[in-house]
C-alpha cells in the first residue's frame, strides 16, 4: 500500500506517437477500453458501443462546463511578443470605468514573454483589446486588466481574437485551429468558464445521448469549471503532500435529487470524467448523498479514498505522475490501472485529451 503514495509509482513510459495531436474523425469513433474493477477483466470496444453497458434505471452525470478562448497573442509596448493565458473568466469592473469609450475586466493570467512585464505595463493584443499588468502574484501568475471598447461585449471580443487553450502536449506550429473550437468542447457544453475541456465527455454525441435516454437512462449535468491547475505537475515525493488546485462547482437541487433517487432505486451512477467524480464526492462529504452545491472544490482523491456516490467512471488516459492518475487509481487500484495502460499502449491506443477512452465498471 505504501507504494501507492510514492510519486514514482505512477510513472509509465509512453511513446510520443501515442499522444493524440488531433481528435478522431468522429467523436464516438474513438476506442474504448473496458475495465471490470472487481474481476480485473479488460475488454476492447469502440466508444459508439458504450450504451450496451448501461441498464435501465442508471444515471449518467456529465460536466457541462464550457471552454472559453483563454489564449491571447499580443505584443509588449517595447515590441516583444507576449502570450496571455487567462486562468479564469474575466469579471467586468463596473465601479470604476476607464472612460465612456472603454470598459475593463480583471482576471488572473499567465504571461509568456522574453522578460516579465512590470506592473502598470501594457500588452497590446490589437486595436480592440489590450491588457494592463495590475500586480504580480504567486507561482508566476499576474493580475491583469483587460481593456476593450465600451460598445462591445467582452465574450464577443474574446471569441473573435482569442484561441482555444489546448494542453501543452498538443504541439502545433500554428496553435489551435477552427476545428479545435468545436472539437475541444463537449456537445452538451453550456456553462462558460473553463480553460480546459472535461475531455472524457468529448466522445459523446447527441445520438448516443438519445440512445441512452431511449434505454431508460437518466442524464443530468453539473458544472465544474476546469482550471489550469489540472495540468499542474506533482513535485512532492509523497503524493499526500501535494496541494490540489481548487475549481468552482455548481450542482442544482434537482440534479442532486435525481442522483440520490437513482441510488435509492438501485441504479448505477455513471460519472463522465474525473471532474464529475470530484464534484459528486465533494458534494456528498463522504455521506453518499449528493447535496445542492455552489462552492470551491478542493477534494484530493488518492488511493484509500472511499467513494460513496459514483459506481462507474468514463475517463481518458492520463499523464504519468498526475493527480488525475491518482484519482483513477483510487477507484480501480494502481497496479490494475497501470496494467491496463500497458495493454492500451501495446494495442496502440491514443492518449490524453484528444485520445481514446476508458470505462471502469463496478
Amino acid at each position: 500500500m505504501q507504494d501507492d503514495f510514492l510519486l514514482e509509482s505512477y510513472d509509465y513510459s509512453l511513446p510520443a506517437q501515442n499522444i493524440a495531436q488531433q481528435p478522431s474523425p468522429q467523436r464516438d469513433g474513438s476506442r474504448l477500453l473496458i475495465l471490470d474493477r472487481k474481476t480485473g477483466h479488460i475488454d476492447h470496444k469502440q466508444f459508439s458501443e458504450i450504451t450496451a453497458f448501461f441498464n435501465q434505471g442508471d444515471i449518467l452525470v456529465v460536466n457541462d462546463t464550457k471552454v472559453f478562448p483563454a489564449r491571447l497573442q499580443g505584443r509588449k509596448e517595447s515590441g516583444g511578443k507576449a502570450e496571455v493565458f487567462l486562468l479564469e473568466l474575466p469579471q467586468e469592473r463596473t465601479s470604476t470605468p476607464l472612460s465612456s469609450t472603454c470598459r475593463c475586466a480583471e482576471a488572473d493570467a499567465l504571461i509568456k514573454s522574453s522578460k516579465r512585464p512590470a506592473r502598470g505595463s501594457k500588452i497590446l493584443i490589437n486595436d480592440m483589446l489590450s491588457c494592463t499588468i495590475i500586480d504580480h502574484l504567486e507561482n508566476g501568475r499576474m493580475r491583469i486588466a483587460l481593456n476593450f471598447p465600451a460598445q462591445s461585449e467582452l465574450m464577443d471580443v474574446l471569441l473573435q481574437y482569442g484561441s482555444v487553450p489546448l494542453p501543452p502536449y498538443i504541439e502545433r506550429p500554428s496553435g489551435s485551429t477552427k476545428n479545435d473550437r468545436n472539437r475541444y468542447q463537449t456537445v452538451y457544453a453550456d456553462s462558460i468558464g473553463a480553460v480546459a475541456a472535461p475531455t472524457a465527455g468529448l466522445h459523446f454525441t447527441m445520438p448516443i445521448l438519445a440512445e441512452l435516454k431511449e434505454k431508460g437512462v437518466e442524464i443530468v449535468s453539473l458544472t465544474l469549471h476546469v482550471g489550469y491547475g489540472t495540468f499542474a505537475p506533482v513535485r512532492m515525493e509523497s503524493i499526500r503532500d501535494h496541494l490540489i488546485h481548487r475549481e468552482y462547482v455548481s450542482i442544482t437541487e434537482e440534479t442532486a435529487g435525481r442522483i440520490n433517487k437513482t441510488k435509492e432505486n438501485g441504479g448505477k451512477v455513471w460519472a463522465v470524467g474525473t471532474t464529475t467524480v470530484r464534484a459528486l464526492e465533494f458534494s456528498s462529504g463522504g455521506r453518499g448523498r449528493v447535496q445542492k452545491t455552489s462552492d470551491w472544490c478542493d477534494l484530493y482523491i488518492t488511493p484509500g479514498f472511499k467513494f460513496t456516490v459514483i459506481d462507474n467512471l468514463i475517463t481518458n488516459f492520463h499523464l504519468p505522475k498526475s493527480s488525475l492518475l491518482f484519482l483513477v487509481s483510487a477507484l480501480c487500484g494502481r497496479e490494475k490501472l497501470l496494467e491496463s495502460y500497458g495493454e492500451a499502449i501495446a494495442r496502440d491506443y491514443r492518449f490524453y485529451s484528444y485520445g481514446d477512452a476508458m470505462a471502469i465498471l463496478s
